[in-house]
């Protein structure tokens, strides 16, 4: 009994070492694919705001400007970070890496098919607002350790527009749990592949939906954090260098898992037109070229907005996301929290518990 003890916990011990090691190794060539479409989102967008503003836009590094985010990257890498002199130094530092990775981690628990996501997270949905509320702590130590009004104004400025719209995207999230009766993103996506998209019956929290996610990535024409008119940069105003880089990353990762998850709620993901489903790994190619189209489309509606509407008042901007969005949601989350219980159809199947993928986590899943 002791040698088979022993035997076990020495197989354990190296399933887990190895596992470990293919998780780390596979986590990490996840993120080189991420960041070059993070530099080519940033090409696209400069293209795009060129070509709606009558102008050329990035065309002298490389073949039609397709070099310059990785000119840009470089020069960022290059230069030397400036810290002011009275700043914390190392909470200056640590809210701008905590930017970037919270922009990353959110990633993993992202279904792009129906076979193929990092963690398959039972409840994947709450994990991924955990992620996008924690946000807010990079961009208010970011403010306050650089020692700065006008930094600090800024992250005040974002932090209190950042809860404000996680209000009514939490609960514009509530009514997708009751059809979906799952806190897991993939269920979600199945049950709008076997029934219909979830735009048809909400789009007017969809609508909300988009427009929540503008302000709470600080995008235009919500991008009130950011006015440079008032406050010189927001709360970035004295990063320099790599450290302005993991902010400007962070952000267009963040816009992209916003657009990932617009996609996921409304729309069904890569759920649409059933070709090749006899075969699993072309069905695979294609639900994820069908998301990533998707994603196109919501993303260069950021940059439409982006190019052509006016900044907001930040009174306008409160006023809407408290007197406007907060009434509407509620009213929708009562409205469908009782049709669904008059009609006996809901409930949360899948209660939270962790699922994941890789043998070492799985070895140990007990433990969770």
């Amino acid at each position: 009994m002791l040698i088979n003890n022993i035997v076990w916990s020495l197989y354990l011990s190296t399933a887990f070492y190895y596992s470990y090691l293919d998780f780390i190794v596979l986590s990490i060539l996840s993120l080189v694919p991420l960041l070059i479409v993070i530099a080519f989102f940033t090409l696209a967008e400069r293209k795009a705001m060129a070509s709606i503003q009558r102008r050329k836009g990035p065309n002298i590094v490389g073949i039609f400007g397709l070099l310059q985010p990785f000119a840009d990257g470089l020069k960022l890498v290059i230069k030397e970070i400036i810290i002011p002199t009275k700043a914390n130094k190392f909470l200056f530092g640590f809210g701008s890496l905590l930017t970037l990775f919270l922009g990353f981690v959110g990633w993993v628990s992202i279904p792009f098919d129906s076979y193929t996501w990092t963690f398959n997270l039972n409840s994947g949905l709450l994990y991924v607002l955990v992620i996008s509320s924690l946000g807010v702590y990079g961009i208010l130590l970011s403010g306050w350790a650089s020692n700065s009004k006008y930094a600090l104004l800024g992250c005040l400025r974002s932090v209190s527009q950042m809860i404000s719209y996680e209000v009514s995207i939490s609960l514009i999230i509530l009514p997708i749990i009751l059809f979906a009766s799952s806190l897991n993103l993939k269920s979600i996506l199945e049950v709008q592949s076997d029934s219909v998209w979830f735009i048809f019956p909400l789009l007017p929290l969809g609508v909300i939906f988009m427009i929540s996610i503008l302000a709470e990535t600080n995008r235009a024409p919500f991008d009130l954090p950011e006015a440079e008119a008032e406050l010189v940069a927001g709360y970035n105003v004295e990063y320099s260098a790599f450290l302005f880089a993991a902010f400007f990353l962070g952000e267009y990762a963040n816009i992209l898992l916003m657009s990932c998850l617009f996609i996921i709620f409304f729309f069904g993901g890569g759920s649409g037109i059933s070709l090749w489903s006899y075969n699993l790994v072309l069905s695979s190619i294609f639900e994820s070229l069908l998301f990533g189209f998707k994603v196109i489309i919501i993303t260069f509606l950021f940059i439409f907005v982006r190019a052509n509407l006016p900044r907001f008042r930040f009174d306008q901007l409160m006023g809407i996301g408290w007197k406007i969005f907060l009434p509407i949601t509620l009213g929708f989350v009562f409205f469908f929290s009782g049709f669904l219980i008059c009609f006996n159809s809901t409930a949360i199947t899948q209660y939270p518990e962790i699922s994941f993928k890789y043998l070492f986590i799985d070895i140990y899943s007990s433990r969770f």
